[in-house]
This record gives structure tokens, sequence and C-alpha cells, in this order.
């Protein structure tokens, strides 16, 4: 059976001098819980899927996880379109595949003002998807993709909030699915994230360049299958900034963000169709907003 290959990015990014603080430089957007049950699982062939976020930020937190005054809430929505193709060609004993993402969303930050467009383009030249294998008695599939999101989001320097990031990030990530018992998964993707320099940062921040910190986060599950179709288990997410954000080249002390999220979730497939919820509620934050979020997502397999 052609199985699903599965990756998504949400393209909010909301600028750091009037949301967090003057000292910090904000991470993009990146796929935070937006892909999860049976994600290493996939096979030659064509997948479409459509991705919606939603999230309410009701807490903006500084670099020891306090919240700083004057500062409101931020609700935000996106949506993704992601086409993933697997040929028959293997390198390495992987099916060799690309992929692209594109994404729009709008965001309200209150006082801080508002945005909405197109977010930045994703796109991958090299996937390599491996069928499953198994470790001792334990089956697992994995996969390897090399994405690159491209500088095309909605940007101005005149607002202190936007969809795109005016930078070129280098996204990598692995990807695996393990059945450790039966009719149970887990799945984890772990990414690296580095961000080039934004030479036409908001005129708020005072800058004439900044640049995002190095980060690496991941998405984590495990499930059970009740029955034929339908797996419910928690789903959760974890970022960490690895080196210190760059402002005019200087680096920037105690702003590196981090962020971790748990919550339920559930994939019900049919035929070629599945259809995933999942929720999370956020803790351990630190430069950046927390609250939660919801991620519906609907997949077709050709």
């Amino acid at each position: 059976m052609l199985k699903p290959l599965q990756r998504a990015l949400s393209l909010i990014l909301l600028s750091s001098t009037s949301l967090v603080a003057q000292t910090h430089v904000a991470e993009p957007a990146v796929n935070l819980g937006d892909t999860s049950f049976l994600d290493g699982v996939a096979g030659p062939g064509v997948v479409i899927e459509e991705i919606g976020d939603g999230a309410h930020e009701g807490t903006i937190v500084d670099g020891s996880g306090n919240p700083i005054s004057g500062t409101g809430t931020v609700n935000n929505i996106s949506e993704l379109t992601h086409i993933a193709w697997l040929t028959h060609k293997t390198i390495l004993g992987g099916w060799y595949g690309t992929e692209v993402v594109a994404a729009a969303a709008h965001v309200n930050a209150g006082s801080a003002g508002q945005s909405g467009g197109l977010g930045a383009f994703t796109v991958s030249p090299f996937i390599l998807q491996w069928s499953e294998q198994k470790i001792g008695n334990i089956p697992i599939d994995q996969r390897v993709v090399f994405d690159f999101d491209l500088p095309t989001g909605a940007y101005t320097q005149s607002s202190a909030v936007n969809i795109g990031a005016n930078t070129f990030t280098v996204h990598p990530y692995y990807a695996i699915t393990a059945f450790p018992a039966k009719r149970v998964e887990t799945s984890w993707r772990v990414h690296y994230l580095w961000n080039s320099t934004n030479d036409s940062p908001p005129f708020a921040t005072g800058a004439q360049s900044t640049q995002a910190g190095q980060a690496i986060h991941f998405n984590a599950t495990t499930a059970y299958n009740f029955g034929k179709h339908l797996w419910i288990g928690p789903n959760a997410y974890y970022l960490r900034q690895i080196t210190d954000g760059r402002d005019n080249g200087v680096s920037l002390r105690n702003s590196p963000e981090q962020v971790g999220a748990i919550g339920p979730g559930m994939v019900w497939n049919s035929g070629r169709w599945s259809f995933y919820a999942n929720g999370y509620h956020e803790f351990d934050v630190k430069n950046r907003p927390e609250g939660n979020k919801i991620v519906l997502r609907v997949e077709k397999v050709f």
C-alpha cells in the first residue's frame, strides 16, 4: 500500500521588538506539532495535504520565563499546502523524492499590530525515505529531508508584525516511526535550523541587521491503534535555541528561545485518506509567546 510522506511548516512570524523585548531576535515560525503520528511512514507516490493551525497566546515571557508587562494576547491562524513526491529511484537504499510547502497566515497582536498574507515558500530537492526495517524485533520507518525556506513571505520594515521573516533558512530533519508493541506506535521528527541575516529588519528595532540564532526542535508522539482506522495518544513538541541571536553582528545575551508543549491527538485513516487532530498546551517558555495550539490536517495519497 502507498503510504504518505508528511511535512509542514507553520509560517507565522512575530516581530521580536514589539512583542518580546528590544534584546531579542525572534526565530521564524517552524513546524511545532504540525506533523505527528506515523510520521516516518511513507512510500513511492504523491501526497497532497492541507493543514490548518490556530493558536492563542495569552502571555509573552522573557528569558527567565517571567511575563512581560504591557504586552497583550496574540491570536493567529495559518493554512499550509504540502505536496511531496517519492520516486522508485533509490539512493543509499532509500527512495528519492522532493517536496514543496506553500503557506498563508493572519496574525493579530493587538496594539502591536496585525498582518496577513503569504508565508515563506519551502522547498526540498532531496528526500530519502527508507522502507520498513527492523532493529531487533521492532519495525521502524525512517526518512531524511533537506528543506530550505525562501524569503518570499509578506514582509515590510514599517510593520512590527510580519508573516515573512525576510531570511533564508536551512532546515534539515530526520523522522522515525517505531512500533515497539502490537498496535503501538511512537514517532519522532528532529530538526536543525539555521537562519541567514536580515539586512532590512523592522524600523522599530533601530538595527541595520539582525540574525536569529540556530535552533533544534522536535515533534514526538505515542499512540495506540483502536481498531483498523483510529490511532489515539499524546503528542508533544519542543524547541530550544542553541546560539544567541545577533543585532548588528553583536550577540544578544539571555535571548535564546525555548518552548515545550504536550496534548492529546488522533489520526483516522481510510484507504488513501487520513485526518489528523492535535491539541497542545505550552510550558517552560522563554523569550516568546506562551499559549495553546490546535492543528487540523487532511491528507490524500495518490
